[in-house]
């Protein structure tokens, strides 16, 4: 399809939203380019890689898999197909950790060194029906750590005017995302063309921080060279810019209301990852088993970004990078506002998987929290205009429905407010135990 290009950069001011707080960028790999993490002699392929049902297996012990098998088959609409990241042999199905938390069944597969690949059928029709269709069977999801289903969310039940690609990448020492836009500009900026055609909309915009003007001035070149309708809205470097309710209405003005989609204002939004795997599984009839992910902090030798098959243990990507410093305190997974702390590298790369993150004694606290002191500054920091230090006096107290009337569910756990406090306190753990109680209790 040939569109006529419309670029529109603003540049004057950029945009952004209320509250929020600016914190170290720590971007150490923006100029590392991506390279293949070798793959394990083994793989534990989680079947739950995204929000949702966990997908259920299709393959049994002792059977022979190419990277591209389906080796999960999503289990309802809110769920996604998985696949095997090698060639190889299904050596058990087990249950083991997520980084996010729980556990689910893991596909063990012993690979065999030769890479095999199975395809999806080749696409004949690019109709927006088709490349839904596409999305679903390529087993895509929300790249930006969410894992929302993305069959689900480009079938929105309200019309929507408006595409937005989510190229902030807010979050400290992640810059996967920015790499991609650097060494495939095109590839995402047609992924994202395609994911702007299922929902009816011939063009698409892209909201980027100003920490990023070789990625910006990218996209805009490339856009014009292939004739691209793209709008690119420059934002302020603030945390979280590339949270969605903030991100939408720094770009377009417009409000989700508490409890709504932005799909309820005519918006849907995208991630650079997820609109680059569409671009793969559309013209390369690849399903999603590889993925970009930033390994970085002061706690591993070599920082680097790294192109990864799921499944691949943690502790695989960071021996490529040299293995750990002896002044290693933390490791997280994804970015430090919003990641999960582990206790080991003992768990597997997954389609959200954007950073593993080793820190230094200099830049993770480990001391003790100390009593809240109402000094308010979680308040002024919170993006949602939350009272984030209510929501976790009353989760102590165990008063779960007080938490819910100051805010917890409306919480988007972006951080703000641990960041922000003096004492320390774990106020998003808080924030994630009362929402977990609140769904339970059915409050």
């Amino acid at each position: 399809m040939n569109f006529a290009y419309i670029i529109f950069v603003i540049d004057l001011k950029a945009k952004t939203f209320k509250n929020g707080i600016h914190i170290p960028h720590n971007k150490h790999t923006n100029e590392t380019e991506l390279v293949e993490c070798p793959a394990p002699s083994v793989v534990y392929v989680p079947l739950s890689q995204h929000i949702g049902k966990p997908a259920q297996a299709v393959v049994s012990v002792g059977d022979k898999v190419k990277a591209g098998t389906l080796v999960g088959r999503a289990d309802g609409l809110m769920s996604a197909d998985v696949f095997s990241s090698v060639s190889g042999v299904v050596k058990s199905i087990e249950r083991r950790k997520k980084p996010t938390g729980g556990a689910c069944e893991h596909i063990v597969i012993e690979n065999d060194g030769l890479y095999e690949t199975k395809q999806l059928p080749p696409m004949q029709d690019k109709s927006s029906e088709n490349l839904l269709k596409r999305v679903r069977e390529a087993g895509l999801v929300g790249m930006g750590g969410a894992g929302f289903p993305a069959h689900i969310k480009f079938a929105p039940k309200s019309p929507v005017d408006t595409f937005l690609i989510n190229a902030a990448e807010c979050e400290p020492y992640i810059t996967c995302d920015y790499r991609l836009l650097v060494e495939r500009t095109e590839e995402v900026l047609r992924g994202a063309l395609y994911f702007a055609n299922i929902l009816g909309i011939n063009s698409f915009h892209v909201g980027i921080e100003d920490n990023k003007p070789l990625a910006a001035e990218l996209i805009v070149r490339t856009a014009q060279k292939v004739g691209i309708a793209v709008s690119v809205t420059r934002l302020k470097s603030k945390y979280p810019q590339g949270a969605e309710k903030q991100l939408i209405y720094a770009v377009t003005g417009r409000k989700v209301p508490p409890g709504k989609l932005p799909s309820d204002v005519g918006v849907v939004v995208g991630n650079v990852h997820t609109a680059y795997a569409l671009y793969q599984a559309v013209e390369y009839d690849t399903p999603l088993y590889m993925r970009a992910v930033t390994v970085c902090g002061g706690g591993v030798n070599t920082p680097r970004n790294l192109w990864v098959r799921t499944g691949t243990r943690y502790s695989d990507c960071v021996d490529f990078c040299g293995g750990l410093t002896d002044d290693c305190v933390k490791i997280i997974s994804g970015g430090p506002m919003m990641g999960f702390a582990l206790g080991s590298l003992d768990f597997s790369v997954t389609k959200t998987s954007g950073a593993v993150l080793a820190l230094g004694s200099d830049e993770a606290s480990v001391s003790q929290p100390n009593p809240c002191i109402n000094c308010g500054k979680c308040a002024k920091a919170c993006p949602m205009n939350l009272m984030p230090m209510y929501i976790d006096a009353y989760t102590l107290r165990g008063d779960y429905k007080s938490s819910k009337k100051y805010g917890a569910m409306s919480c988007i756990e972006c951080g703000c407010c641990a960041y922000s406090c003096p004492a320390k306190r774990p106020i998003v753990q808080s924030v994630r135990l009362a929402k977990s109680k609140i769904k339970e209790l059915g409050l």
